[in-house]
């Protein structure tokens, strides 16, 4: 007699028993399903409270919002503000580290745990911690620097050294001497493949830092240019007129570094030089259309033109801006609205844009500046930050030959002038 005769399959543990398998599986889906709810339900909150738990320890941290971050426009103001920020907290504990402002990692402990006491001894003093949360939370919100101590070194022995002998040059032979270079602003929206600052210098799309006021920028700026001319004193080979008629600075070139006219009070800016009887030089990287439109007119309005497609536009100057192709051109497009003289300055770089004759005489027929400087790009050394190299660099014969080509095809235009040595051509209007 087979033994499953005697069983009972009416009973219900019997057909749990026989069912057992569908029983596991709905249970392991069931528990799958409210491991994946709590999940979603707790995912927002668990970073709040976290967010929040960092932020009452009261450490110098930042906490981000990842929806409203781009790393390709912070990234180096972060690093930046890292080296800043290091710096001032070994310069002033007692003197214990070096005037570095680069730091080991492994005294990141040791720097948190310093910063943290000296805050803890900070709110005894004051009697209460939470005037002491107060104090720093409005000083987090105050515009920070352009830039740090360790920046400013950086940025001054990449523009001293090629100045100083570019201007032995000017005051031998030109009347540079009398032109002073500067910028109100740092901070720029590209990222040039051949931007001679090695992307030192902190990048944006629009002005967030602490701002100068026009006159203090002004006068210290004259007085920078005066203090490098005296160095030259006693130079043999400098004539001693040529070294008092630079004392008194005549033009002003606004392209040292950055965009200058991402600068809130550049038409105070330009005023105050005209005032001055100064003349202004303003050089734009084409990513600010409606600044463009509300600049009072300077002497002269340049407007880098690096391609002449949106591909090679993003290839060589690396915008930040998302739509900068269309800000690109509606700024050649404000451009031709000036009525003051305009130049479009184009850089060439081999391999790269040298082969866009067509776009850029449309381009040119979109802009309608009275100018067109073209020039082979100036190899300024290896860098992490750029692939490019002296095979980059066009031979001034070749930079001829395309300007000529360009000349044929704009009839409104010719060649007005070449300067070899700069291996540099401009184009006039003919008007």
């Amino acid at each position: 007699m087979d033994p499953l005769d005697t069983w009972d399959f009416s009973s219900p543990l019997i057909s749990l028993w026989i069912n057992r398998f569908y029983i596991y599986l709905g249970l392991a889906f069931g528990f799958s399903l409210w491991i994946c709810f709590q999940i979603v339900i707790r995912k927002q909150g668990f970073a709040a409270i976290l967010a929040e738990a960092v932020t009452s320890l009261d450490l110098p941290v930042a906490v981000v919002d990842l929806k409203a971050y781009d790393p390709d426009d912070y990234l180096l103001e972060e690093e930046e503000e890292l080296l800043g920020s290091t710096s001032e907290e070994e310069s002033g504990s007692e003197d214990q580290q070096s005037g570095s402002s680069v730091i080991d990692v492994e005294d990141l402990g040791q720097v948190m745990d310093r910063v943290k006491k000296e805050k803890r001894e900070k709110a005894q003093q004051e009697g209460e911690t939470g005037v002491l949360r107060s104090a720093v939370k409005n000083e987090a919100n105050e515009p920070r620097a352009m830039i740090t101590p360790a920046l400013r070194e950086a940025l001054t022995k990449q523009v001293h050294a090629p100045r100083e002998r570019r201007l032995l040059t000017y005051i031998l032979w030109h009347e540079s001497h009398r032109c002073m270079e500067t910028t109100p602003s740092l901070a720029c929206a590209n990222k040039c493949v051949f931007c001679w600052r090695h992307h030192t210098n902190p990048v944006g799309t629009e002005w967030r830092w602490k701002m100068d006021q026009p006159d203090i920028i002004l006068k210290e700026a004259i007085e920078n240019h005066q203090n490098m001319i005296k160095q030259f004193k006693g130079v043999p080979g400098v004539k001693e007129e040529r070294f008092e008629e630079g004392m008194t600075v005549k033009h002003c070139a606004l392209s040292l570094v950055g965009e200058p006219i991402m600068y809130p009070e550049i038409n105070r800016f330009v005023k105050l030089l005209h005032e001055c009887k100064i003349s202004s030089f303003l050089v734009t990287n084409a990513q600010f259309p409606a600044e463009i439109r509300n600049l009072k007119p300077v002497t002269q309005l340049y407007v880098s033109v690096d391609a002449s497609t949106k591909e090679s536009l993003k290839k060589i100057d690396r915008p930040l801006f998302k739509d900068f192709w269309q800000r690109f051109l509606d700024s050649l497009k404000a451009l031709a609205e000036k009525q003051q003289r305009t130049v479009y300055r184009l850089t060439l770089v081999k391999a790269w844009n040298v082969d866009e004759l067509q776009a850029y005489a449309q381009l040119v027929s979109l802009g309608s500046p009275d100018f067109i400087e073209v020039k082979g790009v100036t190899y300024c050394g290896e860098s992490s930050a750029s692939s490019l190299t002296m095979a980059n660099v066009p031979w001034h014969e070749e930079v001829v030959r395309f300007v000529s080509e360009l000349v044929g095809l704009i009839p409104d235009y010719e060649i007005a002038c070449e300067h070899e040595h700069s291996n540099c051509l401009l184009i006039a209007h003919k008007k």
